[in-house]
């Protein structure tokens, strides 16, 4: 079964820039550390303060080995760092969810052009 690690982000509104670089930083980390990156996410419209990572595992044993790569990271710790400098994270929520079986990845149909 695969688990995905659900992190919810409340940033501070005026460092959307820095916020983006520590999530391009996890590009390369994540997978390097055994995680599966499905992304990470800034708002777009509506609220300004929330953005979302997304990181799938085979399991919770999955998860925890990876955390423990992750924090012997050289990389991944001078990110963990940057963003503890910088201040932009407020609030950090974790969450562990499975997807419903025939609804995660689903491509959109044709839509008629003349209905």
């Amino acid at each position: 079964m695969t688990v995905t690690c659900f992190i919810r982000y409340q940033i501070d509104p005026f460092q959307h820039d820095a916020f983006r670089r520590y999530a391009e930083q996890w590009g390369r980390i994540i997978p390097r550390c055994g995680g599966h990156l499905v992304g990470y996410f800034l708002p777009h419209e509506g609220s300004n303060d929330i953005a979302w990572g997304l990181i799938a595992f085979d399991s919770l044993a999955a998860y925890e080995a990876y955390r423990a790569r992750l924090k012997a990271d050289p990389e991944g710790r001078a990110n963990f760092a940057f963003a503890q400098e910088r201040r932009f994270i407020l609030r950090e929520e974790r969450s562990f969810v499975t997807a419903v079986d025939g609804t995660f990845g689903v491509p959109a149909l044709a839509v008629e052009a003349a209905r």
